[in-house]
């Protein structure tokens, strides 16, 4: 993990320039949706440099986790700007939550378990921390159904696996099954390799 976080600190910098097209063409209106959804008390993992912030109901109050300081500190800038005092933010890895069990309501994880090194064990630990009938919303990319889209992924994979240890081949909803949830829906956004999945516990 720490070999991961090193990458991350080091693309912090140029991260937000470099998802910027695909940002205003598709992921933020993929982020509004999902975060209208997020109610109570909140946790995101993988909070990254704080895209969701601007999205998040004015009602919720936000625990935000990432294990790169280099993005927590991009984060802490835009929480600032935008004037979010319902927002913490943390140092955190996803697989070692310091949380007491059964502490939130909703889960909220965007692009993140693409990059967990051991996916499984984080989706765990997030099911730990939320209450029983909690709701977990993921908005991930994974390995699509058909072969024909998955020739491309197989082909960015090792790209993106040296870039900033993401794999683009992950099969994230059933690792959120193997996890203990349940899913409640799936909305495929990007053909169905960007999926919005809502879960509970």
């Amino acid at each position: 993990m720490a070999e991961t976080a090193k990458k991350y600190d080091k693309f912090s910098k140029i991260y937000d320039s470099f998802e910027s097209l695909m940002e205003r063409r598709a992921f933020s209106k993929y982020r509004k949706k999902a975060l209208s959804l997020a109610r109570g008390k909140v946790l995101e993992v993988g909070v990254g440099t704080g895209k969701n912030l601007p999205y998040y109901p004015k009602d919720v109050e936000v625990i935000g986790i990432d294990f790169s300081k280099g993005m927590l500190e991009k984060a802490e800038r835009r929480r600032k700007e935008l004037g979010l005092e319902n927002v913490k933010l943390m140092l955190m890895d996803v697989q070692n939550l310091e949380f007491e069990d059964e502490m939130f309501d909703t889960i909220v994880s965007t692009f993140v378990f693409c990059t967990v090194p051991n996916p499984i064990k984080g989706l765990k630990e997030v099911y730990r921390v939320l209450k029983p009938g909690g709701k977990a919303i993921f908005l991930e990319h994974m390995k699509s159904k058909s072969k024909l889209l998955n020739i491309l992924l197989y082909l960015m994979d090792p790209i993106t696996k040296a870039l900033v240890g993401t794999s683009m081949v992950r099969e994230t909803q059933k690792n959120i099954e193997k996890a203990g949830f349940k899913i409640e829906k799936v909305e495929n956004l990007f053909f169905d390799i960007v999926r919005l999945i809502i879960a509970t516990k």
